[in-house]
């Protein structure tokens, strides 16, 4: 899995499957392409033989022309060099927000890191992005009673079905992050 931030990383690590790599690509800023380049750097330069290989990344905020067809491009472009991409629009947060509510309204991230500070009693923003907090977010959702990742995937499941049809960077709100929620899910220890 080749993702672009912290919150990610540490959310995927957590899942307990045998053999998982996660590698961040920090982006500094640089296109969702930028982080395709970086995972086929990795996978031509590893010793490592991969059974299958991710990208998680999410929509810029901007959404200015060149990022919108950046973002398609670097869907079209994983998709063309056999990788599997998680994507979401507007923000990765969307995947957590779905463990508790359905929503087909374009939010802006900062609704979801409301939601979350409301929800996880804390500032999401400034403390739920913490490499330790980060680090708790997988179990934190596992354990909250109110939380379903089944949910989460039925809700994500829903909004793809009925969006799939539009160019990408238009499926708003969007997260392909359930696909490989249930690909971890099929190779967790037992």
């Amino acid at each position: 899995i080749v993702a672009e931030g912290q919150t990610e990383k540490l959310y995927f690590e957590s899942f307990p499957v045998l053999a998982l790599t996660v590698e961040v690509v920090d982006l500094k800023g640089q296109s969702k392409l930028k982080l395709i380049e970086s995972t086929e750097s990795i996978v031509q330069n590893s010793d490592k033989d991969y059974d299958d290989v991710w990208c998680v990344f999410d929509m810029d905020v901007n959404q200015r022309e060149k990022e919108l067809s950046d973002f398609d491009g670097a869907i079209e472009k994983g998709n063309s060099l056999g990788y599997s991409i998680a994507y979401s629009n507007d923000s990765f947060e969307l995947w957590f927000y779905l463990h508790y509510n359905y929503t087909d309204q374009k939010n802006h991230r900062t609704f979801y890191y409301q939601f979350l500070s409301v929800q996880w009693e804390l500032n999401y923003e400034k403390e739920g992005k913490k490499y330790s907090y980060c680090e708790e977010i997988y179990s934190r959702l596992q354990d909250d009673t109110s939380a379903s990742q089944e949910k989460a995937i039925s809700n994500a499941e829903k909004l793809y079905k009925a969006q799939s049809d539009l160019p990408y960077h238009q499926q708003n709100p969007i997260t392909l992050v359930y696909e490989l929620v249930n690909y971890l899910n099929s190779k967790l220890r037992r």
